[in-house]
Order: C-alpha cells, then structure tokens, then sequence
C-alpha cells in the first residue's frame, strides 16, 4: 500500500484527511521530526508561511521525495506545484510568480515582508474557512495524489490550481521556474569559456527578411509560457487603440514598480507578441539572470583582460560636483563586478563592467548611467547580435546629430518606391494631423539610419514628436520610425495637455528635464522648435533614398549580413562587445538576449544631468570626417541643451 505523508495542522489537513482512502496516510505537524518513506508528501497549511515551504523544500529535496503544497492564502485555495526533488520549479518560484502578478501590491508586500522579517505574522487569518470550499480543495489534492502514485502526470506539476473558496471557481496556472531561485535555481558561475562566441549560419526567413523566425512561429511557442495575469512574468496586456497603427502593451511586474512594455505593427496580435518579447529583453537586461557573477576585483588588476571603462564615456567633472549626484568618478583601483563577453575585434572574451552590461537605472554607486543601450532579442544568437548593433547604430547616429548640429539631408520619402511606407505616412497625417519629414543620420558605419520629426498642423497641441530608427534597409529604418511616432504622439499630447507649464520651466532651466518623458514634452513647446532648426531648415533639398543608400545586402544568411556589419566596425577600429544576457526563462523557447557595447560610440542617457559625453572624441571629429565641418569640433560647440530623443 502506498503510504503518504501529510505535514501540518488546521482544517485544510484535516479534511484531505478524510478524502484519502486507499493509502497508508501518516500524518506529522510540522517539518520538526524526520519523515518516514514515503512516495508523496503533501504539505498543508491554512494559512502560507515562507518557512514551511522552505522547510519542505530543503527536508524533502535532501530525502528525494516529491510533495505537493496547498494552503489558504489572502483567502484563496492554492494547490500546487508539485515538486520533484532536482527539477527546476518549485514552490518559492510558484509563490514569487504568483505574489509578483497577483491581483494588487497587497500580496507583493507581504512577501516581501515576509522575507525580510522571518517572524512576520502576514495577513490575519480568518477563524473559520469555508467548509464547501475546503472539500473542494481535497477533491483536487486527492485526485492530484491519484495521479502521480499512478506514474501519471499531475495537472499541479508546474502549476498551480487558485479556487475561489465561496463560489469555488478554480482555474489553472503555470509556474515559470525562476532562474534565479534559491531553492532550484542553478545558475552557472559566469566563465571566459563561457564567453566565447562562434557565428554559426542562420538562416533568414527570406530574402526580404531580416528575422530567423517568424512571428507564428514564436506565438505558438510563447503564448502559454509568459503571460498570465495571476502567475505569468507577465500579468497585463492590452491593444493601443489610441496610435495611428496597431499597437499594443504588455506589462512587466518588477518588485518595486511595473514596467511597461510595447510593441508596434500593422497587427495587434503581432505588436502584442513584440510587446512580451520587448519584456523578455528587458527582464534580462536588468540584472544577471542566466549566470552567477564571480568576478569582483580593480581595473588596475584586471586590464589585461578587461575592457576600458574609459572608452564607454563618462560623466563630465562639472556633473560629479554637483551636489547628491548619484554617480562617483571612476576609479582604477576601487573593486567592482565584472562579467565576461566577447570582443569581436580581439577575437577573445573580455571583462566587461557588471554595470555597463546591466542597467544602472540611474540609482547610482557606480560611476556611470547606462540604460538599454545596445539590448535586443532574436531568435538566435547571430539575429539578437545584429539588433543589438542596429539599436547601437540608431541612438548614436541620433545623439551625433543632436549634439554636432549637423545638417543632414531630409529625404523624399515617396521617392522609396515602397507603398507600405508611402501609406503609413499618409495614414499617420490623416489620424494624428501631423506632417512627418525624414533625415537621413546615417553615419560612418553605413548602418541606414533616420531621424523622424512629426509636426502638428493644428494650432492646439503638442507641436513636434522625434523619433529614430536604424536597419540594414533604410525603408525598414523608416517604417521603425514612423510606428514609434504613432505610439509617442498621443502620449506626448496627454504629456503637453497635463504637464505644459513644467516643459515651459524646463525651456528655461534645462536641468529640470530628469526623467525619459521630460525629453519629449520639453520639445512639445513650440517655443523649442528653434532648437531643432538646424535640423530642419527646409531650403535644403529634398533627397531621394536612391540618392543616400546603397542598395541592400542580398544574403540569404542573417549571420553573413553581422559579419559585414562587423567588418565595417573592424576598419573603423570600433569595438564590438557582446554580453550575452541570455536567461533560462528565454533559452527555453530559443530566444537569446545580448547586450552590444560598441566604446566610442554615444550612450543613450535620460535626464540631461545624467549626459554622457566626457571622453568620447568622436562627436568632436566626425562631422569633420563626414564633411559636414571643416574643423575638428571643440566641446564648446557641442549642443548645450537636452536632446529631444523620446
């Protein structure tokens, strides 16, 4: 007879007590004691405590035996996961998953609690749990206990049953197992072995495709692992109803704050798709997730083998002086974490700055911002190499110009030859009212870059929206550019609608743009508009894309397409640096994360008190190279004001 041993007390253990019949049941209070065998535990509680299920996971973990959880939490029945000792996925990341999407911060902050204060009581128990709604819970707890005795799989194993105790409405959810867990994490120490990178083919969905996988494709492999709006990474999605095109938003529970992500097309249920893989990129942006960081030593004793923080910009002296500026200067000898990515000009790994492969968010204890510049995701590790360079490629051509001042050329965009862009421009006038020029920024890289202005034609609103985009077809690098103007536009209106008179302070007081909205809104001002006359003076004459790129690549491999990219930046002696920020939660599905540090070229940073250019003498000296001046450029003759990217 199988024997099955149930641990704890309450009304819960008691009722599945009595729905047992056919094994042999031993019954135990708490984790206390040693177990006897057994081929299942199930640990019950009235009431969730962190320290029980810790308990069970470390005893039955260590003995081999698989359990299955279930307790009353903030008044729900949860059953579930069941836990096979050595497999990923286990109750802490069920409980995690689950407080992070949970219906309101309320559970969020008793977890948290809870963590930090072992003895933290959480929310008060009720005295009495519905009697109908326990026998519910058994009935699952028996039939799940069935299952698995029959060698069978259970609905609970990686999921978790939430029952509605009054109404008794159940559903069922799935548990991402968190990488980063404790309990049944296992991440690799990070490694120079590790590091190395070797392009392998990859081949394009076609010849007029950029991508290695397709959107079906990636939709039927991703829509049942992240999103669910009680345990999923992702717990809120929604279309954008408001933008001249289709977009759509998901959001991205982080401990302390949402995260909003979106995504843009012609199809909502595309842009809802590249709006969770936005979110995967930046869930593995923000910190480690796929290996564990080893190293932690000096520049000084590192530089052998490590990157030149030097090289990537720093904050200027006159920034770091100012009062509670949360950033320090660099120093050689004070020790930080390392990881290690690859230099495709070294042909080796190399050591680079935790902080530069990671956000830094502008929290400080560093001694620079860095955002996302340079992360992207795709369906191999080649693809999300060249968006990475691509998304490099765009902020720089964008800040080059803003800072430079220099006069690039407008483009026709009717003279593309493509409908598809020739409509979405007319479509965009036609909903939003606002006349959109392009400029073409590409720079020495010959990465097709634009810079996109959208200019109100009515007398109220917002009066001018920037945008960029960057892509190996200069028509794809407009059509990016163009679907991010549909997504700002209505948000820079509500922006100017409600916040005009702080973008009127901020026309004064530059310093007052701290946040990425600020940068949009201040440029809302019609009063801003002079500080963009540089870019657009229209006697310059208009350019056909004939005129300013070169006819695209035709590779049917995606990878031969990075290794051209890549020999364009060898000649140019520019340093191409890869992380790979790859998790367990996106390798799963074959999708890979990177972030590209490309030293030398400039960082995106919001909050003009946060600006990047210390350091970085190539704003000085390519509109020489590129003729658009006739003398290398003095920091004096920089663009003293915030930049206007949204």
């Amino acid at each position: 007879m199988n024997t099955i041993v149930i641990v704890g007390e309450g009304m819960l253990a008691d009722t599945v007590c009595k729905h047992l019949t056919g094994y042999r049941v031993i019954r135990r209070p708490d984790f206390s004691e040693g177990l006897p065998a057994a081929e299942l535990v199930l640990a019950l509680q009235d009431h969730a405590s962190s320290s029980f299920q810790l308990q069970a996971e470390e005893m039955l973990r260590n003995q081999g035996i698989p359990w299955l959880f279930a307790c009353v939490s903030h008044g729900e029945g949860v059953v579930g996961p069941l836990v096979r000792p050595g497999t990923a996925g286990c109750s802490q990341c069920a409980e995690l998953r689950r407080s992070m999407a949970g219906r309101g911060r309320k559970e969020m902050d008793d977890l948290l609690l809870r963590l930090a204060q072992p003895d933290y009581p959480g929310p008060h128990p009720c005295a009495e749990l519905p009697y109908a709604g326990l026998r519910h819970m058994a009935t699952i707890l028996s039939e799940e206990t069935a299952k698995v005795l029959r060698g069978g799989r259970a609905h609970s194993e990686g999921r978790v049953y939430l029952v509605d105790l009054d109404h008794l409405n159940t559903t069922i959810h799935y548990i991402l197992p968190d990488p980063t867990c404790q309990v049944c994490g296992r991440l690799p120490d990070d490694s120079a072995e590790a590091a190395e990178i070797t392009l392998r083919p990859c081949k394009k969905l076609g010849p007029n495709s950029y991508r290695s996988r397709s959107m079906s494709d990636l939709r039927k492999v991703l829509a049942g692992d992240y999103w669910d709006s009680r345990t999923g990474l992702f717990n809120g999605k929604q279309p954008d109803l408001v933008s001249a095109f289709a977009g759509a938003v998901a959001n991205l529970p982080l401990s302390t704050s949402d995260e909003v992500t979106g995504g843009r097309s012609h199809s909502y249920a595309d842009s809802e798709l590249a709006a969770i893989l936005e979110g995967l990129e930046r869930n593995c942006g923000l910190a480690p997730r796929g290996k564990r960081t080893v190293v932690y030593d000096s520049f000084s004793r590192l530089k052998l083998s490590a990157m030149d923080p030097s090289k990537v910009g720093f904050h200027a002296k006159e920034q770091l002086e100012q009062p509670d500026f949360p950033f320090l200067p660099f120093d050689p000898d004070t020790p930080m974490a390392w990881v290690w990515g690859y230099s495709f000009l070294q042909e080796r790994p190399v050591l680079v700055p935790e902080l530069l492969a990671y956000y830094s968010l502008g929290y400080g204890g560093g001694f620079v911002y860095e955002t996302s510049n340079g992360c992207a995701i795709g369906g191999s590790l080649e693809e999300a190499i060249l968006y990475g360079i691509m998304e490099v490629a765009e902020r720089d051509s964008f800040l080059m110009t803003w800072y430079a001042r220099l006069p690039v050329p407008r483009l026709d965009y009717r003279s593309s030859g493509d409908l598809e862009l020739l409509l979405m421009t007319e479509r965009l006038r036609a909903v939003t009212g606002y006349e959109v020029s392009l400029y073409n920024t590409t720079m020495g890289n010959g990465i097709p870059s634009i810079w996109a202005v959208a200019k109100n034609g009515m007398e109220q609103g917002a009066n001018l929206v920037c945008a960029a985009g960057a892509h190996l077809d200069p028509i794809r690098a407009a059509k990016s550019a163009l679907h991010e103007l549909a997504g700002m536009i209505p948000m820079v209106q509500e922006s100017w609608r409600e916040r005009r008179e702080d973008g009127e302070a901020m026309l004064h007081d530059s310093f007052l743009v701290q946040h990425m909205g600020d940068h949009s809104l201040l440029y809302s001002l019609p009063q801003a508009e002079e500080r963009l006359r540089f870019l657009l003076d229209e006697d310059r004459p208009l350019r056909t894309f004939a005129e300013e790129f070169r006819s695209v690549p035709a590779n049917d491999d995606l990878t031969e397409d990075l290794k051209q990219v890549l020999q364009v930046f060898r000649s140019l002696q520019l340093e191409v640096i890869v992380i790979d920020q790859s998790s367990g939660e996106t390798l799963r599905n074959g999708l890979h994360c990177v972030k590209v540090l490309i030293p030398g070229m400039l960082p995106m940073t919001f909050g003009h008190q946060l600006t990047r250019l210390a350091g970085l003498d190539r704003v000085l000296e390519v509109p020489m190279k590129l003729g658009y001046a006739n003398h290398r450029l003095t920091p004096e003759e920089l663009n003293p004001y915030p930049h206007p990217f949204p």
